[in-house]
């Protein structure tokens, strides 16, 4: 402590071994070092790690475990999705879905603990969630929301997300919408897809793939 003195009673302030006593042990038990490491790993959401960001999750109202989907690499064009491999490198795809319960590590489970708290206390509003958006995906391309009309929006990608974001994005329920209201979210990397060059973002023949409605999900 800074002041040992002022937590001494009177009666013994002028008692050369207890003062003796109680310097001592402040010299050699400095709570300064702990008190750092407990704002920086427990109470700093930006830098909590391990049992801090549980903490923080129980606080804000999720957990750690979400059904991640993890298929193999499939043909198909690379331009499309990341994973898809060229022929002779990987089979078709079967039909079959494949998933795996994953717990989130300490980076994935902040991007999940942030959203829900701006999820928490945040307006439902186009430019609000246009800048959470920008907040949680910063330096990673342009995400925005649209309004689609008759109760619908959809949250759009320029990039793609890793395969956690995509669950947080569609299962964990942490995004926020509004009440009443369809939400969806599609990637839509770009120069990766086939399109006029008047639009600003498509790709022409040979360069870029049509994008199907199977891009489209539901945001859960």
């Amino acid at each position: 402590m800074q002041n040992p003195d002022a937590t001494i009673i009177s009666q013994y302030a002028n008692s050369p071994t207890l003062r003796l006593l109680i310097e001592t042990a402040n010299q050699w038990i400095d709570p300064g070092a702990d008190i750092d490491a407990f704002y920086d790993l427990v109470w700093n959401v930006d830098t909590a790690q391990g049992y801090g960001l549980d903490v923080w999750g129980r606080i804000v109202g999720v957990g750690r475990n979400l059904t991640i989907g993890s298929p193999p690499p499939y043909f198909g064009y690379e331009t499309g999705t990341a994973s898809f491999r060229p022929f002779n490198e990987a089979p078709f795809w079967n039909g079959t879905p494949v998933t795996q319960n994953y717990r989130l590590a300490d980076d994935a489970y902040r991007v999940l603990i942030l959203t829900k708290a701006m999820a928490n206390i945040a307006r439902t509003d186009i430019p609000t969630l246009n800048q959470l958006l920008g907040r949680l995906f910063a330096g990673r391309g342009r995400a925005y929301v649209n309004d689609l009309g008759a109760m619908q929006m959809r949250f759009t990608f320029e990039f793609y997300l890793e395969p956690y974001e995509l669950a947080i994005m569609t299962q964990s329920g942490a995004l926020p919408r509004p009440t009443g209201v369809d939400a969806t979210m599609i990637q839509i990397p770009a120069g990766g897809t086939f399109g006029f060059a008047e639009g600003g973002a498509g790709s022409p023949f040979g360069s870029g793939t049509f994008l199907s409605q199977g891009a489209i999900a539901h945001v859960g």
